[in-house]
């Protein structure tokens, strides 16, 4: 699994659940100098080679195509359906401010007092003892509870939470197209509704120059989809014909259809580093460069990294070299 620069991550080489020395996962990136640490992290090689790992596992393929849904995947589809359906049963209240409902703090504090006890029902009894330190992941996932906003940082926890299934052996290699074009997606969907039912403001939004206002992996991911496409070309991505035909089938092109429908105005003005993208010679092209970009923009950026959290499994120990 390469990673572009990066020591070979140990995702895939899931550690021994029944010795080892789980912890609740804690803030260490507290200034702008401790940024150092975060890049030679264990955490941050090992994020960077989930994302790419992911990434080459639906190279060209599509939702609708075939590979493997295992019951380890469908039992955590089942967990994102419990938290839709918490999300339904919350409603949002009447309050003067326009953004942040409040009543998104009561879905984050059910989340939070009951992830374990519904992780606890999905898997085998043995990944238990891991789960207050994996179940924070989720949790950080959905939001921040205080600023009621969602951004890349939140993006980058569930993520996280995905990564520490495959380190402690929940996951497995096979079960990684569907945990990008099954998983990932049913999250994505959540999220999106979850931001627009509780008005939730987009946390460090760049404006129009940068990708979305809440999310990017999915602009990689859904890149890798359409590389070697017959048909839809960089160029193509804007036509309302291709992103409606398509995104069904299509992450990338769904991203582009749900920006549509929820900005005004035209494309190259509200989502000016998108218009940029479809300037680019091929989806290989554009692939690599928000990998590149991610790391920059994300992976990079003390605004975000400051709030990540590091635990046994996301490790703030450098690598070893």
């Amino acid at each position: 699994m390469a990673t572009t620069g990066a020591v070979e991550p140990s995702v895939m080489n899931p550690i021994n659940v029944e010795t080892h020395d789980f912890r609740i996962p804690v803030r260490e990136i507290l200034k702008p100098d401790d940024m150092d640490k975060w890049r030679k992290s264990k955490a941050n090689n090992d994020l960077l080679g989930f994302i790419i790992a992911m990434n080459n596992s639906v190279k060209s393929m599509k939702i609708s195509g075939t590979y493997p849904i295992s019951e380890t995947v469908k039992k955590l589809m089942g967990l994102l359906d419990t938290l839709d359906q918490w999300m339904m049963d919350i409603l949002p209240i009447d309050q003067p401010q326009r953004f942040g409902n409040k009543a998104f703090q009561q879905l984050y504090i059910k989340l939070k007092e009951n992830v374990v006890e519904e992780m606890e029902k999905c898997f085998d009894e043995k990944y238990h003892k891991g789960f207050p330190e994996i179940s924070t992941y989720l949790v950080e996932g959905i939001g921040n509870s205080t600023r009621i906003d969602y951004g890349t940082g939140h993006e980058m926890s569930f993520a996280a939470f995905l990564c520490t299934l495959y380190k402690v052996g929940i996951l497995t290699e096979a079960d990684a197209p569907a945990i990008v074009l099954k998983v990932n997606e049913k999250y994505l969907q959540l999220m999106r509704r979850m931001q627009q039912r509780y008005r939730m403001e987009p946390a460090g939004s760049h404006g129009v120059w940068s990708l979305d206002d809440y999310q990017f992996i999915p602009f990689i991911w859904g890149s890798s989809q359409l590389i070697g496409h017959p048909r839809i070309l960089p160029k193509s991505f804007i036509n309302p014909e291709i992103y409606e035909h398509f995104s069904q089938d299509y992450i990338f092109l769904a991203c582009i259809k749900y920006i549509n429908q929820v900005k005004t105005g035209p494309f190259f003005e509200h989502s000016n580093q998108l218009w940029s993208i479809s300037a680019v010679a091929s989806w290989e092209k554009v692939n690599s460069g928000l990998i590149k970009m991610y790391k920059a923009e994300v992976l990079d950026k003390f605004p975000v990294i400051q709030h990540f959290l590091f635990g046994s499994l996301m490790s703030i120990e450098p690598v070893e070299v």
